[in-house]
């Protein structure tokens, strides 16, 4: 979604390199360039105004304008001011002393708030806790079965009514059910409109005042830019919503309406959806987010993926294995599969330090695809010794695989390639050196 946004703030910065010692008019100069990409990013205007006028009074400064590394220091205030715009510190869920916690999930019809509310499920099942989804929402046409369907995946209950009890009722109701079933967590998905309306906003203040929710989410698109931060305004009047889940973080709009909520409403950002996928739920971290926007990665969330995915007994197999040489296509295939668990591998390499500025660097997911039916096509026999591929075996392999036998033969090659280079890394005699040893390699 930042992508322009990072490409342009990176440019800036860059041309500022080139500068060697800055002047107060090579400062101005470059806000000038940043206040029009945040501007372009649809980044509401008031903020944009403020946000470079802080930045403005600390870089006109001895500080900078007298340092040795004067861009590195500009820099450092553009990232701690951008950390500060989007909420300053990660804003956590809140829990109620005595179960269960009722947590609220309302918005726009299209935002995404069922799937979204199935996601915070998922998320709040691998912290420990019990999530109980309930439908509240009785007028979108099959919001009941998508949200039924949804806790079927997850095999989590789902609470519903079909005797045309009002939302609110099935609020209170649906608390009552938790208390008997040793539900911790209780998910109200309620019903949005097309637009705020008075009737939407009548039921979702009885729902607040009935239900007593621990915490009110209001689930944003992230897509309508300003818009959205419009509305969240209005809702934030007339129910003090606690916080925001970004949807849709993974689309490819400007991104100004996550830049401008915190300080618009006042109510932080507590979550963002960053694909379709159920798991594709994170906490947002204001730090971690500059991080990524100006092109410095952000190792802690590629680190919690990774250990969210990966098992630590395999990986401590696999280490065995490529000391012992014995690397194969059946490694090649686990590791693959663990890497793509992690989430779109253009998102993972986004989040390794200098990787985003990097233009040449593409993935495709598609060939990755291609590579894992290419060696699901092959017998265990062939994936634990390709050397025995001969012409037959593969023509075989190409008619299962769609794919064509010179694509073999590359593969081929470059998993030859791929096995010498361990070769090289563990010096031939099965140890690696004290700065590989613990390497694990998610091909």
């Amino acid at each position: 979604m930042f992508e322009s946004l990072s490409d342009k703030l990176q440019g800036v910065f860059s041309r500022l390199r080139g500068k060697g010692k800055l002047t107060e008019q090579n400062v101005n100069e470059a806000l000038r360039e940043v206040r029009m990409a945040l501007l372009e990013a649809d980044v509401n205007y008031k903020v944009v105004k403020d946000f470079i006028a802080r930045i403005r009074e600390r870089a006109i400064g001895e500080e900078v304008l007298e340092s040795l590394t004067p861009v590195q220091m500009v820099v450092k205030i553009v990232n701690e001011e951008l950390v500060n715009l989007l909420g300053g510190a990660n804003e956590r869920l809140q829990f109620a002393p005595r179960p269960p916690t009722v947590v609220m999930l309302c918005g726009l019809q299209g935002a995404g708030k069922t799937t979204t509310c199935a996601k915070l499920a998922y998320w709040l099942r691998r912290q420990g806790r019990n999530p109980l989804l309930v439908a509240c929402d009785i007028y979108r046409p099959a919001a009941v079965r998508q949200l039924e369907t949804l806790g079927e995946q997850l095999k989590m209950p789902v609470f519903k009514k079909e005797d045309g009890s009002a939302p609110p009722r099935i609020a209170t109701e649906a608390i009552t059910h938790a208390n008997r079933t040793g539900c911790d967590v209780v998910l109200l998905d309620t019903a949005g409109r097309l637009h705020i309306d008075e009737a939407m906003m009548r039921e979702l203040e009885e729902i607040k005042r009935l239900a007593a929710p621990t915490e009110i989410l209001l689930v944003v698109d992230a897509m309508t830019g300003q818009d959205a931060v419009n509305f969240a305004t209005e809702f934030h009047l007339a129910l003090a919503v606690d916080g925001f889940i970004m949807t849709k973080m993974d689309g490819d709009a400007r991104g100004g309406a996550a830049l401008s909520i915190r300080q618009v409403t006042g109510a932080p950002i507590k979550f963002i959806a960053i694909g379709e996928k159920i798991e594709a739920l994170e906490s947002f971290h204001p730090d971690r987010m500059a991080s990524r926007i100006l092109g410095m990665g952000d190792m802690l969330s590629l680190i919690e993926k990774a250990s969210e995915q990966i098992d630590a007994k395999k990986a401590m197999e696999m280490e065995k294995r490529l000391r012992e040489n014995r690397f194969d296509l059946n490694d090649f295939l686990d590791q693959l599969q663990q890497m793509r668990r992690m989430g779109p591998l253009d998102q993972l390499i986004g989040m390794i330090p200098g990787m985003s500025s990097m233009k040449g660097v593409q993935v495709d997911e598609r060939q990755l695809a291609r590579q894992e039916a290419l060696v699901r096509s092959m017998t265990n026999e062939e994936r634990g010794d390709p050397s025995i591929l001969n012409g037959s075996r593969k023509k075989r392999i190409a008619m299962g695989s769609g794919v064509s036998v010179q694509d073999i033969n590359q593969f081929l090659r470059s998993f030859e390639q791929m096995r010498q280079m361990i070769r090289q890394v563990t010096g031939g005699k099965g140890k690696l050196g004290k700065k590989k040893q613990r390497m694990h390699l998610p091909f």
